[in-house]
């Protein structure tokens, strides 16, 4: 048995991350607010309205600057908040305003890269990188085990995960397939190990590349997978500090 440590939402694919100390969860919807919209580039083969694989869109595997971006929702406008280290804060409406992330971030985008065109939306589906929809659970066990092969600090907002929790044995997540997790007074079946990519490599302070966060993963398991998808099979609330158990 374990405890949430945090609780986490992205609400445009790949630009941005906002911590939140309670959600409330519904019966197979993704996690509020996250992955509500994503940005397409001009090699995308989607308009957006229904759920797209990762690689129609702009993302830190490519431009791992984008690591960098922090966000801020105003639930009741629907506007959201874009900070960067090295660029101007932005507040605009995703819903009517999209031409003006595109222009914000564009001083961060490798020219080699195909750019970013439009912001389009998620539709029913979250843009998570399942076809599901689902939440990113990790634990911090685990996050400590690759700190330690790497012997550096490293961030847990590298994973971009949902919900974190603590009081678990590193790498435990990966015995949960089929199992059904109890958080809060919502439950999630554990579909799916995580399969990471670059964009895991780049600080998110900085949006720099300086952690081997691949060959960590590849060292300590043989693979690179860290973290689990799930799906919401009961609705309920989360907060940080609520307990998490395996049922």
């Amino acid at each position: 048995m374990g405890s949430v440590a945090a609780l986490w939402r992205h609400p445009i694919k790949a630009h941005g991350r906002e911590s939140v100390g309670q959600i409330s969860l519904e019966e197979g919807q993704t996690f509020p607010w996250d992955r509500r919209y994503a940005v397409a580039h001009e090699a995308a083969k989607t308009d957006g309205g229904e759920w797209a694989s990762c690689r129609n869109f702009s993302r830190a595997a490519g431009a791992p600057s984008l690591m960098a971006i922090t966000a801020k929702v105003d639930e009741a406008s629907g506007k959201i908040t874009l900070q960067h280290p090295d660029l101007w804060e932005l507040t605009f409406d995703p819903e009517t305003q999209g031409d003006k992330l595109i222009d914000w971030v564009r001083p961060i985008m490798p020219k080699e890269r195909a750019a970013s065109t439009k912001l389009v939306p998620a539709g029913d589906v979250g843009m998570t990188d399942s076809n599901f929809p689902s939440i990113a659970i990790h634990t911090t066990a685990s996050h400590k085990a690759v700190e330690q092969h790497l012997g550096e600090s490293l961030s847990t907002e590298r994973w971009r995960g949902n919900i974190w929790l603590t009081g678990f044995e590193a790498f435990e997540e990966f015995n949960w397939l089929g199992k059904t997790l109890r958080i809060g007074t919502a439950e999630i079946e554990v579909r799916e190990q995580i399969t990471r990519c670059l964009a895991t490599t780049s600080n998110p302070a900085t949006g720099i590349r300086d952690a081997d966060t691949l060959g960590a993963l590849q060292a300590l398991n043989d693979h690179r997978d860290f973290g689990v998808y799930g799906v919401v099979t009961k609705s309920g609330t989360i907060s940080v500090g609520d307990t998490a158990e395996v049922l």
